[in-house]
């Protein structure tokens, strides 16, 4: 299993002074293995958004640093601003990211609760999944009256904090109180609209909000509530499910907009509510003209709405991420505001690690220097790796082509699902290129452990033949998926665009290259292992891919031929 893995996102109560920010941030940023991806300042609301990654533990220490600074530099007293807030740390959540499940993270969530309350003496309410009552689920119940309201609400035995004082002491007019929670992954999104009314767009926000609005008698914005047989006000649900939003209006851009939080991207993801507000704007004469991410946003949200987009324009889907993300950008109007820059606000481009990908980040020139230099790595296997990704790029373009093709648009989706195959491919044989390459470097970290005892050249020994059988593995894969991209170039040989059929041919002569070259790799690896029975097996399907990847050359260049 992997490492677990966490964000951390505070929302402290600055968003103005900058040297405030930066020393809360800052002491975060001091705990080892905590990474602060993005510090997100609004000056309207007078708000920071601030992220932060790690393990469990060290991202817990982080945000009890952080909330301590908060403490210590903001005054709640003088606090003003548009976003509903409570606190100078205002909401402390967990979230996690990979290698642990949002159950695992709620006792962390309420420790660091705990310790918040215990330590720094500031009022903490427990939500989300961390909650301990139903009630305090929802972060706007327990933020309800905001910090104007905390004195009313800490002398309510129903609204006694979970941790910390229940009295609106010295110390916590000065702190406030902080919400501190595990929850899914939420994007904060915020909607652009071509008006100043901030009553036009909280009407746009209830349309699509999942509470939507309270029922009224006769005009609904100005009759009497409609209650119920409790005496509760009756309300009209909205369009989206796991959706919160208000409407406001921002000085610092001079417009209104939909101030969202998508709380569960699963049941309404980032493009649905974008769309849907498009169409409750429309309807009531009012245009989005963009839209704002707050903090960070996860890259599949980013390529589920560029797909939506693709699919209206009726284009192909077999792209690159990195043109989907332009569209995505363009599509939902994100620069619309200030310059959107996604490796500075997707969190996987965030977390890329530059030296796991060292040498598909070269440029041609570079790469072809390193491979020609007097070091064994990268060798045959990366480039065998490198000329079967080039062929599945060959039939991917095809595919696209093929896609676009003036007469052919009601066959356009038979052609994206063929590109959206070789794009899958191609982007697993740019993993692959450096997954070689490491492969041999375990194999020499291997090969110098010490060997100064019996003991020591057993596990020497053992070591040596694992690293082997995954630098084995590795150009096998290789094969596997060349093998498997020339389905794309046989396709497009057989129905795609007939004066690309020479590229199609192209794409599966670099396939089979890059097959028989891992082909040879898997042989000349197998050398040196000592495991006959493990290596016999894989000797065996390497020769089965083999003859499959030459009899699939020889069909698609018979088609090829036969028709230039």
């Amino acid at each position: 299993m992997s490492t677990p893995l966490i964000e951390c996102v505070p929302n402290i109560s600055e968003g103005r002074d900058r040297a405030k920010i930066d020393a809360i941030a800052a002491a975060a940023a001091a705990v080892e293995g905590v990474r602060v991806l993005d510090v997100d300042p609004g000056k309207a609301t007078n708000r920071t958004v601030i992220t932060l990654v790690g393990a469990p533990g060290p991202v817990c220490e982080a945000a009890f640093r952080l909330v301590r600074k908060a403490q210590e530099l903001i005054d709640m007293r003088t606090h003003r601003g548009e976003h509903p807030r409570f606190g100078a740390t205002d909401v402390c959540p967990l979230v996690p990211i990979s290698g642990i499940t949002l159950q695992d993270l709620v006792p962390y969530a309420q420790r660091l609760g705990e310790r918040i309350g215990t330590e720094l003496g500031i009022p903490v309410y427990l939500y989300e999944h961390a909650a301990r009552e139903e009630k305090r689920r929802n972060l706007a119940n327990n933020r309800a009256g905001e910090y104007e309201g905390l004195p009313r609400k800490l002398a309510d035995p129903a609204w006694k904090p979970d941790h910390g004082p229940a009295a609106f002491t010295e110390s916590v007019a000065r702190s406030g109180a902080v919400a501190v929670g595990a929850r899914k992954l939420l994007v904060a999104y915020n909607v652009n609209l071509n008006t100043t009314s901030t009553r036009r767009a909280n009407a746009i926000a209830f349309d699509i909000r999942e509470a939507g609005r309270v029922k009224r008698d006769g005009d609904p914005l100005t009759g009497k509530p409609v209650l119920d047989a409790a005496g509760n006000p009756v309300t009209i649900p909205g369009k989206l499910k796991s959706v919160k939003g208000i409407g406001w209006f921002i000085e610092e851009y001079g417009i209104a907009q939909l101030s969202l939080n998508l709380t569960d991207l699963d049941v309404t993801p980032l493009h649905v509510a974008f769309d849907e507000a498009c169409k409750s704007a429309q309807e009531r004469g009012i245009r989005v003209t963009g839209s704002e991410m707050v903090g960070l946003v996860p890259k599949q949200a980013l390529l589920d709405a560029a797909d939506f987009f693709l699919k209206r324009q009726e284009r192909s889907l077999g792209i690159s991420e990195r043109e989907k993300i332009k569209i995505a950008v363009k599509s939902l109007g994100l620069d619309d505001l200030a310059p959107f820059d996604p490796e500075k606000r997707v969190i996987e481009l965030l977390l890329a690690d530059a030296a796991e990908e060292r040498l598909v980040r070269m440029d041609l020139k570079r790469f072809s220097e390193e491979t020609a230099n007097e070091s064994p790595a990268p060798g045959g296997g990366s480039v065998a790796a490198y000329c079967g990704a080039l062929g599945a790029a060959l039939g991917t373009m095809v595919a696209n082509l093929s896609a676009h093709k003036r007469g052919w648009d009601a066959r356009w989706e038979e052609f994206s699902q063929w590109a959206v195959k070789g794009e899958a491919y191609r982007r697993e044989l740019l993993r692959l290129v450096d997954e070689d390459t490491r492969a041999y470097d375990r194999i020499l970290a291997a090969m110098g452990l010490p060997k100064g005892s019996p003991e020591q050249v057993a596990a020497r020994k053992d070591a040596i033949r694992e690293a082997t059988k995954g630098a084995i593995l590795v150009p096998l894969r290789t094969l596997e998926v060349c093998v498997q991209s020339m389905e794309v170039m046989r396709a497009m040989t057989e129905k795609g665009l007939k004066a690309s059929v020479s590229d199609a041919g192209v794409g599966a002569l670099c396939a089979r290259t890059g097959a028989l070259s891992a082909y040879l790799n898997v042989r000349i690896n197998c050398l040196g292992l000592d495991d006959e029975t493990w290596k016999k097996d894989v000797l065996a399907k390497a020769e089965a891919l083999k003859a499959q990847a030459e009899a699939v050359e020889t069909e698609v260049m018979t088609q090829v031929l036969g028709k230039v």
